[in-house]
This record gives structure tokens, C-alpha cells and sequence, in this order.
């Protein structure tokens, strides 16, 4: 064929469905599995309304923080009474098992998430099949990308961001606050060991997000005019590297912080003090 013939106008006509032979289906099944096993106990936990505040040591589960219920004020658990709730509450307790009660803090943690880059190629794959793998021919006859309703909505990731971090300030606190002992004073325990962890696994995650990388360092034109910034850059961009991985770690980080304020508040197991 001569080297000044036009290029094919139709792509190649390939009956399989892709060419790969090793096993791309692995990804998107464990993914499936993982996120759908991690969605019903996260739904299931947040319309409980049960067993999520400790108040001899300050131990409140990430998934009702911050707390806007009726009943987060004056819980008793072990003859010791607490409030969780630290900004005040508004929703009438008759409304439990129907709205959770971090109302506020859940829709923006989950929009943060949702539009995140990670978790757009996670349940892209997974979930919708567009596709499930590189080079794997989609079951999607059409493509129009995130141009249209409802995937145009990943373009507010940035601002989801924003909310992101004031509610990991707020997580925080509750992990300051489970600096407490028994019959007041400093103190830890186990418990707060467990917050503090998923507390900073959590902000390596917000940190590490492409939208913080931009706000920390886009749109400089030189550098060496502003080295703060650079250096803050500098290490966003290390910790960018690991984002999926910080995305799935947290996953893992809140269910276990959930599960022991669970099984302690229900006095199924008592906290191991280190400290007071």
C-alpha cells in the first residue's frame, strides 16, 4: 500500500471481545463485591440509630458524626451519660430508622466520594461496565462521557472537596475529645487509638486528592515565586500517588472504628484502657 493512501475511516472489525488472555475480570469483580459488601452495612449502620456513642470516653462512630438526633443528647451506656451531640440537635428522635443522623455530614462524604477519580474508574468498571477493563469492548452501545446528566455533576468533585475537609476537622475533634479517661482527665484507650487512626487515614485520603493537588499548586506560573506552596505541592503530589489505595484503606479504617464504638457502647466487650 502506497504510504500517502488515507487511513481506514471504520475500525477494525473484531469479533472478540477483547484480546487479553489474562484475568482482567478479577478487578471489576472485587471491586463489585467490596463496594456493594461496604454500601449495605454503611446504610445499614447510618439508619440504626443504636449503639454508636461511648460516653465515659468520648467514643463517637464516624458514621454519626456529627450527630443531629434528639437521642444523641443525655446516652447512657454503662451508667455513664454524654451528649454527642457537639453542634446541637434538630431532628426529633421519632425520626430514628428513617433519617440518619449525621444528615448533614453522609450526603457530602458520599457526593466526595462518588465523584472522586478513584472511584469513578472503581464502579465505572464495576457497576456499569464502561468498561469493565483496558482494552475490553464495552456492552454500551453509546458513548457521550460526562457531558450529560447525571455523570455532568462529577464536575462539582472540587467543591464536594471542600466539605470533605471541614467534616474531617470535625472527625478530629471527636478524636481529640477520645483522649478521655475513666472519672474524667486524660486518658486513652484502644478506642482512641482505632479514631486517631482512621482520622489520619482519612485526611491522607482528602489530602491526596487531585483537587487538592490544583488548589495547592495550579495555575503557578513559576515556582520559585512561591515556595510554600511549592513545597505543600511537592508533598500532595507523593501522597497523590496512593490515593486509590487511601480510598480503599478508609473504607476498611471507618467500618472497624464503627464496629468497636458499636460492640463497646452495646457493652458487648469493654474498652482496653492504655492510659486512665
Amino acid at each position: 500500500m502506497s504510504t500517502l493512501e488515507a487511513p481506514a475511516k471504520s475500525r477494525a472489525q473484531i469479533k472478540e471481545r477483547t484480546l487479553r488472555k489474562d484475568n482482567w475480570r478479577l478487578y471489576p469483580i472485587t471491586t463489585f463485591v467490596i463496594f456493594t459488601a461496604w454500601v449495605v452495612y454503611a446504610t445499614i449502620r447510618a439508619f440504626w440509630g443504636a449503639a454508636f456513642f461511648v460516653p465515659e470516653f468520648h467514643y463517637l462512630s464516624p458514621f454519626f458524626s456529627p450527630c443531629f438526633n434528639e437521642i444523641c443528647n443525655n446516652v447512657t451506656v454503662n451508667g455513664h451519660t454524654g451528649d454527642a451531640a457537639e453542634f446541637g440537635t434538630f431532628l426529633p428522635a421519632g425520626t430514628r430508622g428513617w433519617i440518619p443522623f449525621a444528615v448533614i455530614s453522609l450526603p457530602f462524604l458520599l457526593l466526595f466520594r462518588l465523584t472522586c477519580y478513584y472511584y469513578r474508574k472503581a464502579y465505572y468498571r464495576s457497576f456499569w461496565a464502561a468498561p469493565q477493563a483496558c482494552a475490553v469492548r464495552e456492552p454500551h452501545g453509546k458513548y457521550t462521557g460526562e457531558r450529560r446528566f447525571p455523570l455532568i455533576g462529577q464536575n462539582l468533585h472540587r467543591y464536594f472537596w471542600l466539605a470533605a475537609v471541614l467534616i474531617s476537622l470535625i472527625n478530629t475533634w471527636d478524636a481529640v475529645r477520645a483522649f478521655h479517661g475513666e472519672g474524667g482527665g486524660f486518658g486513652i484507650g484502644l478506642g482512641t487509638i482505632i479514631l486517631w487512626a482512621n482520622v489520619i487515614l482519612l485526611w491522607l485520603y482528602t489530602l491526596s486528592c487531585h483537587s487538592c493537588r490544583h488548589i495547592v499548586g495550579g495555575r503557578l506560573k513559576n515556582f520559585s515565586k512561591h515556595p510554600v506552596r511549592y513545597r505543600m505541592w511537592g508533598w500532595v503530589s507523593k501522597i497523590n500517588e496512593k490515593h486509590g489505595t487511601y480510598a480503599l484503606i478508609t473504607l476498611g479504617s471507618l467500618v472497624v472504628a464503627d464496629v468497636y464504638v458499636m460492640l463497646v457502647a452495646s457493652e458487648t466487650i469493654s474498652d482496653l484502657r492504655i492510659i486512665n
